[in-house]
């Protein structure tokens, strides 16, 4: 066999997001797109804002396309500095920021430049599923811990969690699954679990940051704890996902942080990426301070909730991002997920962020799509309870 015993376990075993979007495709070619409700792929449909638009346009004719610094191009990185000290509010040099390519890339380069084989990184149940695949991509550990009833974390049992080969905590906020935004006080009690541990590293995970609704605001995780790294993306904010562009920023406690920030720029020069691309950081410089119209994700969200509370499922309501984490009628969350392909409707097993029992729909489509699941969602519902009543 030419394919690794890995791969071969990880394709077995693959994304649930991913096999669910491959079915939407599959249903769409024999029911017609507008047939089949789509929630399965956190992929942003609301278009970029026009100064994206703008600076893409002109750029693509007047810049020089050549190779840059793997760390990115230092204007950029000044940029991003000035800006990323206002928004988290505390003191950040270029030399903190390395561009990377998106979250996942820059969720990558932080665990080649940390993790030595065997190394644990804590991840909060429910979490991206991927995260599980990037630490092992680099020898680690993925080491899972529950979070509280209402899916914010669980302080206790991170630190239950921590053993001498804890390497680093993934926290991510606004939260994919969930869409909960992780108060201040969380953070505070996460600061007073690593003070005395400067060999873990909290990484914050942050591309729904400028997605969330009212009043919420998203706290600093680098002012409240030194020893922390921020990864971002504009994927979600500036609807770029396919352009794959962000960054990495170092808080100020970061043990060693000179050296960490060299083994960033030679962790994204060796793993392939090279550099973050070269137009793109230009445009992101250009429009930090922009970002998609959100009402209109708060609209969605309010739609699909209120379809949600007819059919009489429960959730958690979210504070940002563009998810919706809905506890399973079914014990099974991946039979429940097939009642709903019956109705040609599309959502992501629990199982798939380390979460059974739940389910998640992405509501970043269409309102049409999302009035258009109704009657299907409310057929399975009734299906289910004449089920249970016979």
């Amino acid at each position: 066999m030419i394919v690794a015993d890995k791969m071969l376990g990880y394709m077995e075993n693959s994304s649930w997001i991913r096999k669910m979007f491959e079915e939407g495709i599959r249903l769409k070619s024999l029911y017609g797109a507008e047939n089949v409700f789509d929630f399965s792929l956190g992929n942003p449909d609301v278009p970029p804002p026009e100064s994206v638009l703008d600076a893409m346009a002109c750029l693509c004719q007047t810049m020089n396309h050549g190779y840059m610094p793997n760390a990115g191009f230092p204007d950029v990185r000044a940029a991003i500095a000035a800006y990323a000290s206002d928004i988290y509010e505390t003191t950040l040099t270029p030399d903190d920021i390395v561009m990377s390519c998106g979250a996942g890339g820059g969720l990558n380069v932080v665990l080649k430049a940390i993790t030595n084989p065997g190394d644990e990184i804590i991840a909060i149940i429910p979490y991206f599923v991927e995260y599980g695949f990037y630490v092992e991509n680099h020898g680690g550990v993925l080491k899972k811990t529950t979070c509280n009833p209402d899916f914010l974390p669980s302080i206790p049992n991170i630190r239950k969690s921590l053993t001498r080969r804890t390497k680093a905590i993934i926290i991510n906020s606004p939260n994919n699954p969930t869409g909960r935004v992780y108060p201040e006080e969380t953070l505070i009690e996460l600061a007073r679990i690593v003070k005395d541990r400067p060999d873990i590293l909290v990484i914050s995970d942050e591309p729904y940051r400028k997605l969330v609704y009212g009043d919420i605001q998203v706290p600093s995780v680098l002012k409240h704890i030194p020893n922390s790294v921020v990864v971002t993306s504009a994927s979600k904010e500036l609807s770029l996902a396919g352009q794959r562009i962000g960054y990495i920023a170092a808080g100020s406690g970061v043990k060693d942080k000179q050296k960490f920030i060299g083994a960033l720029i030679l962790a994204t020069r060796i793993l392939g990426f090279v550099n973050a691309p070269a137009m793109m950081q230009k445009v992101y410089a250009q429009c930090l301070n922009d970002t998609v119209d959100v009402s209109l994700y708060r609209k969605r969200r309010d739609m699909f909730t209120a379809i949600l509370d007819a059919a009489g499922l429960t959730y958690v309501p979210p504070d940002g991002a563009f998810y919706l984490f809905v506890k399973s009628p079914l014990q099974d969350d991946v039979a429940f997920c097939a009642e709903l392909v019956k109705e040609k409707i599309l959502a992501v097993p629990g199982k798939g962020f380390g979460c059974p029992g739940y389910v998640r729909f992405a509501y970043c489509v269409s309102e049409a799509s999302i009035e258009g699941c109704a009657p299907g969602l409310m057929r399975v519902m009734e299906e289910l309870s004449r089920q249970r009543a016979s």
